[in-house]
């Protein structure tokens, strides 16, 4: 594994340095966008929409869009002197029980690896929460977005589970919530209860259950690579254009005029002996 990301864990008076990791990774087929007819590979360019120019990754910035369609510009640098002090550091806030914290604040799973120096503070920290029973609500900054975080301990190793901020979560605003719920028979409430109990167990196996349409879709590739049903790469050819979809909107408008323009030309040719491509009238004429 390659570290994402290094700094601290501050707990108390007790600074432990880390080294963080992403503890999930996506197993999801990565699939390409492609010309159906050869295969070729699809590709996009960076355009401005004002000057219609394509835009090196260089002089991209971020920008908040306002209501009116305004736009605020914001530079990396503007936006690295914003002062945040868990840019490097995982502080702890508090300590809660785990089952206080509903499932549904949790986002993304690291795992924390000390650095050499700091084995000790961290098996120290690493026994006390488990023996506590409690898990550490802490605050870390990562790819300059604040967040909140539960520190965990899983297989003798800390994990740090971000979570979403209270207003990121939404109110369930349902209409039937603002009803009269239907009655519910006491027999139809034993019977739920019984399925529960039916299909319960005491721990959750993850390896019981498998992904389907991920094998089914890998299935579905082997057996057109076993039947030669592939497509052999090609050179690209250099000076291929690439537009995007306003620039292909833009020039079909254009080729559309020129075309109407040539035929309104040939109904006139019988007064003129030569026509001039229509001119927009100069500013102030």
């Amino acid at each position: 594994m390659r570290a994402m990301w290094k700094g601290a864990v501050s707990f108390g008076l007790v600074t432990i340095p880390i080294h963080l990791y992403a503890a999930t990774e996506s197993k999801n087929v990565s699939l390409r966008q492609v010309h159906e007819a050869d295969g070729g590979r699809i590709q996009y360019k960076r355009f401005c929409t004002v000057d219609g120019t394509e835009v090196p990754y260089a002089e991209i910035a971020k920008g908040y869009e306002l209501a009116d369609g305004g736009m605020v510009v914001l530079t990396d640098k503007e936006l690295a002197e914003l002062p945040l002090s868990t840019s490097k550091t995982i502080e702890v806030e508090e300590f809660v029980p785990l089952e206080a914290i509903d499932p549904i604040y949790f986002d993304k799973s690291y795992y924390l690896e000390p650095q050499k120096a700091a084995l000790k503070p961290y098996v120290l920290l690493r026994d006390a929460l488990a023996k506590s029973g409690q898990v550490a609500i802490a605050k870390v900054a990562i790819r300059q977005r604040e967040s909140l975080a539960v520190l965990r301990v899983l297989s003798d190793v800390l994990v740090l589970t971000t979570m979403l901020w209270p207003d990121e979560v939404r109110t369930p605003d349902f209409g039937f919530l603002k009803e009269d719920p239907p009655q519910v028979r006491p027999q139809e409430l034993t019977m739920a209860g019984s399925l529960i109990d039916s299909l319960s167990d005491s721990v959750f196996e993850p390896s019981k259950y498998r992904d389907s349409y991920r094998e089914a879709l890998m299935s579905l590739i082997e057996s057109k690579i076993a039947g030669a049903e592939t497509t052999a790469p090609q050179a690209e050819t250099a000076e291929a254009e690439v537009t995007d979809l306003m620039a292909a909107l833009e020039a079909s408008v254009s080729a559309a005029r020129k075309s109407r323009g040539a035929a309104s030309g040939k109904g006139s040719a019988r007064k003129t002996t030569t026509r001039k491509s229509p001119r927009r009238p100069a500013k102030g004429a």
